[in-house]
C-alpha cells in the first residue's frame, strides 16, 4: 500500500494504517489534521488536529503557518495531500478571479518550497475563475489529479447562472511531478451549476462529492464511476442541509464523515456520517471548531507530524 493514505482511517480507536509521514517508522496513533483558512484568506495557512474527528484545536495558537505570495495573494480552500514520495502538497485558490491556482510542498509542514503559481486556466478562452483546487492521488495510474471548480463564458448558455453570475463546472488537471500539467477538461457536469468538488474511493469505486451551487439548492451531492475520470452516474440526492459548502471526506472506523462549512448566518462548522454513503446523520452539534474556521481538506497523519507542530517555537 503506497504512503498515501490520506482519505482512509481504520478504526474507531484510530489504530494506524497509517506510515509514518516524516520518519519513516510506523505510527502507534495517527491523529487528523485539517486545513483552513481565516477571512478571506489573507493571512494564510491554518491547521487544527483531532483524536476522534469531532474535538479540535488549533495549532500554534492558531497562527498562520505559510503566508500566501503567489496570484493575488489569497490562500483559500487549502487541500494538502501526502504523496507517495513522503512529501505534503498543497493547492490552494489564489484569488476570486485569477486564471490559476498555488502550489508549495513541505516534509513536515514547517519548511515549505517555494510557492509557485499554475496559470490552468490562462489558455482557456472565457475562463473566469479557478476556485477550490482539490488534490487526489491515484494509485493505479501514479498520477495526480487536481480538481477545481472554473465558469468559461459561453459554454454552458442554457443552464441558469448563479446568484453572482457564474456557471461552474468541475474541471481537472493531472501531473506526475507538479511541473508539467494537462490541459484542463471538464470533470463532471451533472447539468447545473456546481463547485467544491473531492473525490475519493469507497467499495473500490470512486466517489466525487460536490456542492449545488445552484439558487434554492446549496447542498451536497455525491455522483458514482467506476473509472477515476468517469463517467460518473447521475448523483444523488442531497444529503446535507442548505447553505453549505467545501466539503472534506475522510473514513474514521466504519463510518465517513463529510465536514462542510455552513456559511450563511450563522456561519459555522459541522458534519454528517454515515455508514453506506446513503443514509446520513448529522452531527454538527456534536462538533468544536476553532473559531471562525473556514473550509480545506482533512487528511490523517502520524502522531509525530502533529508533536512537532506543536513544539515548534512560535515566531513573535
Amino acid at each position: 500500500m503506497r504512503l498515501f493514505l490520506a482519505a482512509m482511517i481504520a478504526s474507531t480507536t484510530l489504530m494506524s494504517l497509517f506510515p509514518a509521514a516524516v520518519s519513516g517508522e510506523p505510527s502507534e496513533a495517527p491523529v487528523l489534521l485539517f486545513t483552513s483558512f481565516r477571512g478571506n484568506g489573507e493571512d494564510g495557512l491554518h491547521l487544527a488536529a483531532s483524536d476522534d474527528g469531532y474535538a479540535w484545536r488549533p495549532l500554534r495558537d492558531d497562527r498562520s503557518f505559510l503566508a500566501p505570495q503567489v496570484g493575488s495573494k489569497l490562500m483559500r480552500d487549502p487541500s494538502l495531500r501526502l504523496g507517495p514520495d513522503g512529501r505534503f502538497h498543497m493547492v490552494w485558490t489564489t484569488g476570486w478571479m485569477d486564471d490559476g491556482f498555488g502550489y508549495a510542498s513541505s516534509a513536515d509542514l514547517l519548511s515549505w518550497s517555494e510557492q509557485r503559481y499554475v496559470p490552468i486556466n490562462r489558455e482557456v478562452k472565457g475562463a473566469k475563475n479557478t476556485w477550490a483546487p482539490e488534490l487526489y492521488f491515484d494509485d493505479a495510474s501514479a498520477k495526480w489529479y487536481i480538481l477545481f471548480s472554473t465558469t468559461v463564458e459561453g459554454l454552458f448558455p442554457d443552464q441558469p447562472l448563479d446568484d453572482g453570475g457564474l456557471n461552474h463546472r468541475a474541471y481537472f488537471t493531472t501531473t506526475v511531478d507538479f511541473k508539467d500539467f494537462s490541459p484542463p477538461r471538464v470533470f463532471h457536469d451533472p447539468g447545473f451549476n456546481t463547485i467544491d468538488g473531492v473525490l475519493f474511493r469507497h467499495h473500490n469505486l470512486y466517489r466525487f462529492l460536490f456542492k449545488d451551487e445552484r439558487l434554492g439548492q446549496k447542498r451536497l451531492r455525491l455522483a458514482t464511476s467506476a473509472q477515476v475520470e468517469g463517467p460518473y452516474g447521475p448523483c444523488t440526492e442531497p444529503f446535507t442541509r442548505d447553505w453549505v459548502e467545501g466539503p472534506s471526506a475522510i473514513r474514521i472506523g466504519e463510518e465517513w464523515f463529510v465536514y462542510f462549512d455552513h456559511y450563511a448566518d450563522p456561519q459555522f462548522y459541522g458534519a454528517v456520517k454515515s455508514r453506506d454513503l446513503k443514509a446520513w446523520e448529522d452531527v454538527s452539534d456534536k462538533m468544536k471548531f476553532p473559531k471562525d474556521f473556514r473550509h480545506g481538506t482533512v487528511i490523517g497523519v502520524d502522531r509525530g507530524v502533529v508533536e512537532a507542530l506543536e513544539r515548534a517555537p512560535l515566531e513573535p
